[in-house]
Order: structure tokens, then sequence, then C-alpha cells
């Protein structure tokens, strides 16, 4: 684990090395001697790599100006839905908090969201990418509907996170009226919740009807439990004691059969071969004296209709655009600049509060995100680590 660690981190150094060398040199005002940023094409600063263009920019503009009256209607959707979600985020991540620091425990929280690590890689990759162009296709099309300028679109590399963003004339959108600004802000997050209610009823109405449920399976094993060595992440447990698990009801009715210290046989698929394996059953921490295997179980399904390669990768895909637009749109919305959530709140204490009051509401404000954003990261980077 350590090795593969220190090899991915040499890799990205290396990486990042490269491209430092080949296109960080900034270009300069012959008269200044400042350093300009280019309006277009790959710039590089230090774990920072973004790449501009205009060439969207036209299309961004048709799609504004085909019915700006409707843009204005989504967009003031979105600055409700924006004050709302952020009191969601905000009321969540606050009971998790208040739940850490009163039981020491470390519940979940805020989940990190790293493809091919805490998500499964191509299909994370796929949800990613949907999360930011109709995220940043929002906030593009409603700034140029309410007549503020774009000065280019693009791609963007955080280190090891890549994203996508629309820039805006930054001094033209410090300018704008309040409204025309949370327009703006809260037209993203509206992009990624009906992308995700979007999702939700293709699985629902177009894909679920396609497959079936077949057998249960190990989305993964807690160590020290009775599947620790026995099962494996991706095993589909089709039966128990020679009792049917096709479904999570049949799974969980079995399961409460069982007793502590029982020895029960297990009929597993692995790799496309069925196994037979025997283990000795723990007691259940939330069910005393019924037995406990130790994995965390997953409805595993099949094709009605065969076809399964395209089928099951479709389901998949929909799934992962729907868990990470609602996961990142509503996120978003966190009361914490830079987030669009603290934007609007940032813009709207200093539209309404004097300067005086301003001020240290807004650095309490910042304070106390920062606080929760922690207490929440903490579990999920723990894991991570351990």
């Amino acid at each position: 684990m350590a090795s593969t660690v220190v090899i991915v981190v040499a890799a990205i150094t290396a990486f990042w090395l490269i491209l430092y060398t080949l296109f960080g040199k900034k270009e300069v005002d012959p008269e200044t001697g400042a350093p300009v940023e280019k309006e277009e094409g790959l710039s590089v600063d230090f774990l920072v790599a973004m790449w501009r263009t205009k060439r969207l920019l036209g299309f961004i503009d048709r799609v504004s100006r085909a019915n700006r009256r409707f843009w204005k209607v989504y967009s003031d959707i979105g600055i409700a839905l924006g004050y709302m979600g952020m009191a969601c985020v905000f009321f969540m991540l606050l009971t998790t908090a208040l739940k850490t620091l009163q039981t020491k425990e470390s519940p979940a929280g805020v989940q990190l969201v790293i493809p091919g690590v805490t998500i499964p890689l191509w299909y994370g990759l796929i949800g990613l990418a949907v999360v930011m162009v109709v995220h940043e296709l929002s906030h593009g099309v409603v700034a140029r509907a309410e007549g503020l300028p774009l000065k280019s679109v693009g791609l963007v590399l955080l280190a090891v996170i890549p994203g996508a963003f629309v820039e805006p004339d930054e001094e033209e959108l410090l300018k704008a009226p309040l409204r025309s600004r949370l327009r703006v802000y809260g037209a993203g997050s509206l992009a990624n919740v009906l992308t995700a209610i979007l999702a939700a009823l293709l699985i629902s109405y177009a894909v679920s009807p396609l497959l079936t449920p077949n057998g249960v399976e190990v989305g993964g094993v807690i160590k020290g439990t009775p599947a620790d060595g026995v099962l494996q992440k991706g095993d589909v447990i089709l039966a128990i004691n020679g009792e049917s698990t096709k479904t999570m009801d049949e799974f969980i009715t079995v399961m409460n059969k069982t007793k502590a210290g029982e020895t029960i046989t297990l009929r597993v698929l692995r790799e496309g071969k069925e196994l037979n394996l025997q283990l000795t059953l723990a007691e259940n921490p939330d069910n005393p004296g019924k037995g406990f295997i130790g994995i965390h179980p997953v409805q595993h399904v099949a094709s009605r209709v065969g076809h399964e390669g395209i089928v099951l990768p479709l389901f998949f895909a929909l799934y992962w655009i729907y868990v990470l637009n609602i996961g990142i749109g509503l996120m978003n919305l966190f009361p914490l600049v830079p987030l669009d959530g603290g934007r609007m709140l940032d813009d709207v204490i200093k539209e309404y509060l004097p300067e005086g009051v301003a001020r240290p509401v807004r650095y309490a404000t910042i304070g106390i995100g920062l606080f929760l954003l922690a207490l929440n990261l903490l579990p999920a980077l723990l894991n991570l680590a351990g």
C-alpha cells in the first residue's frame, strides 16, 4: 500500500514538473512588465492548469437568446433552490458535527469523490463530466441572459481533480444588480438537481424495468469480522444454507433466522464461478443474538432482456450521474466562499448590512463553515488513510 502511494505521488509530481516546464512561462505586458493571463490556450501555475477557449461562447449566446424570459424564471427558481439547499446542507452538516462532538464517533458526513478510489473509475468520470458540463453551461447561459459578458470557457485541472468552467467578466458581474448575480450563482446547482431528477426518471421508467434482482453483492468486507478473509468485494451471494438470497429482502429474512456462533454455507458467484464457502457468524451489533457476516450488502442485478454489456453499464452510468449531480449540486450550496452558496450568502450580507456589521458576520460565517466542513471531512480522510 505504501509503495503504491509513493509511486502515485512520484508520478503526479513528475507530471506537474513536466507540464510546468513546458507551459508555465507567463506572457508579460511589454509596457508594465506585469504577468498577463492568457485569454485562450493553456496556462499552468502551481498545481493548476487551465485551458481556455472562446469557441463555445457563440453557442452559449444563441441558447441564452432563444427565450430570455424562460431563463429568468429558471434562474429565479435557482435562487429559491439555492437558499433552501443552503439551509438543508448546513443543517445536515451541523447535525453530523454535533453528533461527532457529543459521541466522539465519526459518522459519515462529506464524502470524498475520487474516481477509482472512493467511486468507480469510469462511471465516476462520466458522472463528474456531466456534473461539470451542465453546471458551468447553466452559469454561462444565465449570465448571458442577464446581459453579462463572458471571457472564456474551458477545462481546469486542480492537482488531480479535473473540472470545467465558464469565466464571466468579474468586474461586470460585481457591478450587476444583486438579483442578477444571485441568478448566475444559483443556476449551476439548479442544473445539477434537474439533471439528477432526469437521471432518476430514466432509471425508474426506462432502465429498471429491464433489470431483475440476481443476488446480494459484497460491496465491502468489514475487517475483523467472519467475512474477512473468506469473502471478497464483488462476490455475489446467491444462497445461504440452500435458501435463495436473490433479493435484499430474502437476504435479510435468511439472516434473521441465524444465530451468533452458527456456521453457515454460502453459495457465492465469484468472477463467473460458483463457490460454496463456510464461515462462523459473529453477533449482529444492531440485533443481539442474530448472526452477523460482516459485509456491506448491495443488491446485484441482471438484465431481463440480455445484452448485459449495454443494459448494466447504462444503469450504472445513470446511477452515478444521479448520485454525483444531487450530491455535488447540493454541496455546492454550502454557505462557504468560493462555493456558489457562499457567494449567494456573502452578496446578500454585503447588500443589506452596514459594513461594520457585515464584516464580522462574514468572518463568523467563514469560520463556522470551515469548522463544520473539517468535522464532516475528517471521517472520509481517516477512511481513505486507513
